[in-house]
């Protein structure tokens, strides 16, 4: 193999010495002050005055510089730069490390997010709900959770009063189909605006019944319904009233019978959100169980 030339392997040491030098790590991060501004702290600039400079062939900060370091009880200590001085290749692995250290932290609270029980003995129902969710009081319903982000994706709870309802059985309202056209008639009249030029479209989207573990019947409904309304509703020529959308959402009921109530789970999400919140929703869907009331 031919010899290179003495001036690639200049080129090549050079590369080698740059690559083992040592580099000072900052610790502006650490301490609250590295320099102090000239004429601030005296006693310190008459040292720094005193320190030789740094020759300029020296690629190292380790061999030739100084730094003072100011104290929180006001003390200042002289420290030669050596002895935080780390291997440039140490200090990239050191931040890379960081930084995936970072990002595996925030997926494990991701991923830890977990649900609550909560259970009413009095009324005689339970299911699960994100744990992070938070109640609501006063909101009409006999409970109310709600997302602390997406105030939109929420569950409430509904019961019949027991002196007009003597069910029997979940099906007492049909069959799952008939059941969730009944359950899209109560949420349109309950969504009924009187402003002008505001219109509804809505659609069954599935209806199930499933038998759980406590032996129990439930059905479970899905519906969808869009709102629309009049950008101009006063306005004279229909061109100049469009109608856009307003919400769009997606309604998931669970339905039990026991102590001759019917019991309802409902929970709203947009529907732009529910692929994101499924999950979560499948798994309250699942866990609401009523429950034998002691008289």
């Amino acid at each position: 193999m031919a010899a290179l030339p003495s001036s690639s392997n200049a080129i090549i040491a050079s590369r080698i010495s740059y690559l083992s030098t040592p580099t000072l790590v900052t610790l502006s991060s650490i301490v609250p002050c590295i320099r102090p501004h000239l004429g601030v702290f005296p006693e310190v600039d008459s040292l720094d005055r005193n320190v030789p400079n740094r020759s300029k062939k020296s690629k190292s900060y380790a061999h030739s510089s100084w730094k003072h370091l100011c104290c929180d009880n006001g003390e200042t200590s002289v420290l030669k730069s050596k002895d935080f001085a780390v291997p440039r290749r140490g200090a990239i692995a050191l931040i890379f490390s960081s930084f995936v250290l970072t990002n595996s932290l925030d997926t494990a609270l991701a991923q830890s997010i977990g649900f609550r029980e909560y259970i009413d003995n009095f009324n005689g129902y339970s299911f699960m709900y994100p744990h992070n969710w938070i109640q609501v009081r006063g909101a009409g319903a006999d409970i109310f959770f709600r997302d602390p982000y997406v105030l939109d994706v929420n569950l409430s709870l509904e019961i019949s009063s027991p002196s007009s309802s003597k069910y029997q059985s979940v099906e007492d309202l049909g069959p799952p189909q008939e059941a969730a056209k009944k359950a899209l008639r109560q949420y349109l009249t309950e969504f009924m605006s009187t402003r002008l030029g505001v219109r509804r479209e809505s659609s069954i989207l599935s209806s199930s019944s499933r038998v759980a573990d406590d032996g129990r019947l439930y059905y479970q409904v899905e519906v969808n319904i869009k709102s629309y309304a009049n950008n101009n509703e006063l306005a004279v020529m229909p061109q100049d009233r469009v109608a856009r959308l307003e919400w769009d959402r997606r309604y998931l009921s669970v339905l039990g019978v026991e102590n001759n109530r019917l019991y309802e789970l409902r929970i709203q999400t947009p529907e732009k959100e529910f692929s994101v919140a499924e999950k979560d929703i499948r798994e309250v869907m699942n866990s609401f169980r009523v429950n034998k009331v002691s008289v």
